[in-house]
């Protein structure tokens, strides 16, 4: 305390900071804070829950119980594979300027990459994500009911959609 520089108050008394919080006390005091300040800031503090709160006192415990958070699946990630792609694409793109430049025809275009998280319905043969895929295919199997679909009819009408022809409805029965 020796070293601690002084504060003095409008009485005779003198004031010493406590090494902890910084806070100034009087000597006597400070003996009995200096503990129990020590003791405090070791300690770690609860995170508050305001949930945990509200719902104390009321008929509702086991909501709090339903409400934790479940942990979600890792999906694996396919950076890689997406990281290839846009090198691919990337030198594609540059093949193409080059031949434009130099006045010889276009290569043909790369292959479009199909994302292995998408899901391929069993009756049009698109693909979706896994929540649109299970949306879809129960749409989409109503809709065979109804309508008769031809496997063949339908991808000659998605490659010709591809490459940009007007589509041809088949002629009505």
């Amino acid at each position: 305390m020796a070293e601690a520089q002084l504060f003095e108050t409008d009485g005779n008394e003198k004031l010493f900071p406590c090494e902890v919080c910084g806070r100034c006390f009087a000597a006597d005091v400070l003996e009995r804070h200096g503990p129990i300040c020590r003791k405090l800031f070791n300690k770690r503090r609860k995170t508050f829950s305001s949930l945990k709160q509200r719902l104390q006192g009321t008929d509702i415990p086991s909501l709090s119980k339903a409400l934790q958070l479940k942990s979600l699946p890792v999906r694996k990630s396919n950076w890689r594979q997406q990281h290839e792609d846009f090198i691919n694409a990337i030198q594609a793109a540059k093949q193409c300027t080059l031949a434009v430049k130099e006045g010889r025809p276009l290569p043909p275009p790369p292959a479009a990459a199909i994302s292995p998280d998408y899901v391929q319905c069993l009756y049009c043969m698109r693909r979706f994500n896994e929540t649109a895929a299970q949306r879809h295919i129960n749409f989409c199997k109503d809709q065979c009911s109804w309508h008769v679909f031809n496997p063949v009819q339908t991808a000659a009408r998605l490659a010709s959609t591809a490459q940009g022809e007007a589509q041809a409805s088949p002629p009505k029965e």
